[in-house]
């Protein structure tokens, strides 16, 4: 789960990050008032959640109360790469002297914690790591020991950061680390983390994204989801209970078993086709879950054909067949499906799609053959 920007500030400053006196704001006047409150200057800061706010036109500095309001009137209802805004957040305004990168993340390929550190921060801090990777310093963080002052003074000193905010900035990396064990979250990120005038660190940004699997641990931060902010398919199927990732592709596809659906991702792009999901309606599908799953892949528009891959176990494909039938009389379908059934009770299954005759279903035997045969019909 994303979280706004003043939301992530929120945390830091929960666990001791040094972050900007601000308030949140929905309206005009929540604006002009917060910024009444905190004092001039200020900056409107447009809360969405996708980078590149500053470029758009969603950051403005207000030096009084006439310009909060022109400011906040204008981003209020900003279309910002796709995203509304609906929430602003009003903050002190800050001197800058530096800004710097800094980040806490998951290593899925080292399976460890991972501290990043970049002395070439703001905007198209992106474009500077892709151009030279060498301008983000990483550290790996073993988790039985935690961020360590020599991991901060290793971070600092290969980043090339001034002398003088070494250990402030190891200090604040440590806190960061500690807001990213506590809260559960994939991805602790400051960009820029701030070298103010007078010396002093200071967390600019945030973003934070917090694993979802631990948010029965944290119900408070749980509250502060924000469904508008979510794609529409993917929220659909968290309601049903339904593993859905969306992809960019326009092939629906559909298996039991996290396995299973990735096998067939790698056969249909083997296939010349574009996979449009990841959808893993797991062991033991039911078919009203078979139902939901139609539901959520027919939900995106760009879906011009769908693959049903079960290879029945704890699953039943006479289940699988019946939520099928049951998905196309309450669905107006138009796109063609093809479906694999092998495993328990397939010849069931297929006798069932068989005397059902449903128009544009398709039944493959193999995984090959069925791959082929979405990828042939989605065109």
């Amino acid at each position: 789960m994303d979280l706004l920007e003043y939301q992530g500030k929120q945390l830091f400053a929960k666990h001791g990050v040094p972050v900007p006196d601000g308030k949140p704001a929905r309206t005009v006047e929540e604006a002009v008032a917060a910024g009444e409150e905190i004092g001039y200057p200020v900056v409107v800061k447009a809360q969405v959640l996708i980078g590149g706010r500053g470029k758009a036109g969603g950051i403005k500095l207000a030096k009084d109360r006439a310009e909060v309001e022109q400011h906040a009137e204008a981003i209020l209802g900003m279309d910002i790469r796709g995203f509304t805004v609906f929430e602003l957040w009003i903050e002190q305004a800050s001197d800058i002297a530096e800004e710097y990168y800094a980040a806490i993340l998951l290593d899925r390929s080292a399976k460890l914690p991972m501290a990043m550190l970049s002395r070439m921060g703001g905007m198209d801090v992106e474009a500077i790591a892709e151009k030279d990777p060498n301008a983000i310093v990483r550290v790996h963080i073993d988790p039985l020991i935690g961020f360590q002052d020599f991991h901060g003074r290793r971070l600092a000193f290969e980043a090339g950061i001034a002398e003088d905010v070494i250990r402030p900035v190891g200090a604040l990396l440590a806190k960061l680390y500690e807001t990213w064990i506590a809260e559960d979250a994939s991805l602790v990120e400051v960009n820029p983390l701030l070298i103010t005038g007078s010396r002093e660190v200071v967390a600019l940004d945030a973003k934070v994204t917090i694993d979802g699997n631990a948010l029965y641990r944290h119900p408070e931060t749980a509250e502060l989801r924000q469904p508008g902010g979510e794609d529409e398919q993917e929220q659909m199927a968290a309601e049903r209970g339904l593993t859905y990732v969306k992809l960019d592709g326009n092939i629906g596809i559909l298996g039991n078993g996290a396995g299973l659906v990735m096998s067939t991702l790698d056969v249909v792009a083997q296939a010349g086709g574009e996979p449009a999901n990841f959808l893993d309606a797991g062991g033991g599908s039911k078919a009203e879950a078979i139902v939901d799953a139609v539901e959520v892949i027919l939900s995106n528009p760009k879906v011009t054909a769908v693959l049903f891959n079960i290879f029945g176990g704890i699953t039943r494909c006479d289940e699988v067949a019946n939520g099928l039938v049951t998905a196309f009389g309450q669905i107006d379908v138009k796109v063609p499906f093809v479906v694999r059934l092998d495993g328990t009770n397939d010849e069931q299954g297929r006798t069932i799609l068989a005397e059902a005759a449903l128009d544009g279903v398709h039944v493959e035997k193999t995984m090959l053959g069925a791959a082929a045969k979405v990828v042939e019909l989605a065109g």
